[in-house]
């Protein structure tokens, strides 16, 4: 095996780890959110404003991980 093919095979395992992980993150921020919610209802603003914004930077940190990763990959083409 060269080790050109072994970065593409880390730099997948790579990718999934990361969406995997801004999956995990999404979900469980979304159920806490919920939580949130049913406990102090009256908050409902602000908890969902804090929710979508931490959703936001998760997707982007997810998104950087996974351009770097495939730019990792090809950089050896």
């Amino acid at each position: 095996m060269t080790f050109l093919a072994m970065v593409g095979s880390a730099s997948a395992i790579g990718m999934g780890l990361a969406v995997i992980g801004a999956g995990l993150g999404i979900g469980w921020i979304g159920a806490k959110a919920m939580e949130s919610i049913a406990r102090q209802p009256e908050a409902v603003g602000d908890i969902r404003s804090n929710m979508i914004l931490m959703a936001a930077f998760i997707e982007g940190a997810a998104l950087i991980a996974l351009i770097l990763a495939f730019v990792i990959a090809n950089a050896g083409v």
